[in-house]
């Protein structure tokens, strides 16, 4: 099993994922322990100095003016983990939570958040010893951090709280810590308000979105170019001439990857002089939605590269040894999760688009008066329904997906008597966005098992790629027969498709597709 070294600068989506899924152990890099230390000294001189800071020694919040003795800066600390860990709704997966604990110990390893290094240390334990804290998903408005959710992690930390067993169902923090041979951490002053003052959270869900998008945007165009041979439509509206015109870079790299999954397709050969003149936009300007998509997602990427290596808690410490002072630390608002919700939102907006079009190109293989093909591909129309009822369930989760459209961000409460008066509610948009993934994948499916069965009827073979991804969804779902149930199957698919195994043989196989 490898090893990921976290320094705040360099981690990626895909190095979550793998400390998400438990492949990969974690540990602090030694130039990011410096950098902790360095900040850490500015905390201790800040309270050997009896110096009065914002997040070190005053109340919290709109408590902003209440000083704090030095002998309760300890108890401060339990006291604001304990109070903040008030989350609610369904726990958290497994996953995410990791995801979520590997995004904070990056943050704080960047060396601004003034957090001593024991607790770095306790979160990479509780990483390597597969602890999951128990957290609530409900509880965070995505600014001041995801208070609630991470307050349930630092509860845990502390010996406190719930932690996930093997089974999935909870137990006390402290009988895993003894397991383990672990002793709660000793949180010292601003160490509680570091750890629940980020976006963690938030980055944990758009990761998990990303990471499941990065399959889908070319899933989606396997599966578009599956359709265009089942229902013999023209690949020149991915001509290179046509997208130089108009040269969007998501619509160059999509018509790029087109040209690429339908080369040297005997289907596409034996049709390339037919009378057809244009083909129904659901075809024809899949170019150009599905480019307008991947603009968005890979501007998603480029904000969570940023975010993921982001110091996001308050205040940040930025030591000057040689003349220190106040201005070592600043009272800022980089917990504030708007770059991410609005990331969210968009991407949203965007699976629905991609959907959409795919739920349109399902009516057209369908519709006998249109495709050519048998009425919903049945093998005896009239006693059999064949498909037909696909296209309504990819019509569900359309609809699911247009509520998922709707954006989070646009929604904002005053909380903490005013003093938190702007919030983005991130959590609540990167979780949308997370669940629109699975929706996407599913009408995706939905096209994809229709796609294939029309492909039976043609007794020319498809371009290698689609050969190839047909032969993938063959293993699991049988040509028809007759009417069957084919709810299995849609669920199987549509795993597969929020998953990279399919692609990585196809890949394998037939050639790296450009991304």
């Amino acid at each position: 099993m490898i090893t990921i070294s976290l320094d705040g600068h360099t981690l990626t989506p895909s190095e979550v994922m793998r400390i998400a899924s438990g492949d990969a152990m974690v540990e602090v890099s030694k130039d990011a322990l410096a950098r902790v230390e360095s900040a850490r000294s500015v905390v201790e001189r800040i309270l050997s100095n009896d110096e009065t800071v914002y997040g070190i020694n005053t109340g919290f919040g709109a408590l902003v003016h209440q000083r704090i003795s030095p002998d309760d800066l300890t108890q401060l600390q339990i006291n604001l983990i304990r109070s903040h860990a008030t989350a609610i709704g369904e726990l958290m997966s497994k996953e995410s939570v990791r995801a979520m604990m590997a995004v904070r110990i990056n943050s704080l390893a960047k060396g601004n958040s003034g957090v001593h290094p024991d607790v770095l240390t306790q979160i990479v334990n509780f990483l390597n010893f597969d602890i999951t804290p128990a957290i609530p998903r409900i509880g965070s408005l995505g600014a001041s951090g995801d208070l609630a959710p991470l307050s349930h992690m630092a509860l845990a930390l502390i010996g406190e709280g719930e932690v996930l067993t093997q089974d999935g169902s909870t137990e006390p923090t402290e009988a895993q810590l003894r397991q383990h041979g672990l002793i709660p951490l000793e949180l010292r002053a601003k160490d509680g308000l570091s750890l629940i003052n980020g976006t963690s959270q938030m980055c944990s869900f758009l990761t998990l979105s990303e990471q499941r998008l990065s399959n889908l945007m070319v899933y989606a165009d396997m599966v578009l170019c599956t359709s265009i041979e089942a229902r013999q439509a023209s690949v020149t509206p991915a001509d290179e001439r046509v997208h130089n015109a108009r040269p969007h870079q998501g619509q160059l790299a999509i018509s790029q990857r087109i040209r690429t999954l339908l080369a040297n397709s005997p289907i596409m050969a034996s049709h390339a002089d037919c009378d057809q003149v244009q083909d129904a936009y659901s075809f024809r300007c899949a170019p150009q939605v599905h480019g307008a998509v991947y603009e968005r997602y890979s501007a998603l990427q480029t904000t969570l590269n940023i975010e993921l290596n982001s110091a996001t808690d308050n205040p940040l410490v930025f030591p000057d040894h040689a003349n220190p002072g106040p201005h070592e630390v600043v009272s800022q608002g980089n917990f504030h999760g708007e770059v991410l919700a609005l990331t969210a939102d968009s991407m949203s907006a965007a699976a629905f688009e991609l959907a959409s079009i795919s739920e349109r190109r399902i009516d057209q293989m369908l519709d006998p008066a249109r495709s050519g093909l048998p009425a919903f591909l049945a093998k005896d129309s009239g006693l059999e329904s064949g498909l037909m009822i696909v296209q309504y369930v990819a019509g569900a989760s359309l609809s699911e997906l247009h509520g998922h459209a709707a954006p989070r961000s646009i929604f904002s409460t005053s909380t903490s008597a005013g003093q938190e008066d702007h919030v983005s509610m991130g959590a609540t948009a990167t979780w949308n966005l997370l669940q629109a993934t699975s929706r996407l994948a599913e009408v995706l499916a939905c096209e994809l098992v229709v796609a294939c069965e029309a492909l039976e009827l043609n007794p020319i073979e498809p371009s290698p790629y689609v050969s190839a991804l047909k032969q993938r969804v063959r293993t699991i779902v049988q040509p028809l027969s007759g009417d069957r149930s084919t709810s299995s199957d849609l669920i199987a698919v549509a795993g597969e498709l929020l998953d990279s195994k399919w692609l990585a043989r196809i890949e394998a196989e037939v050639g790296r597709l450009n991304r």
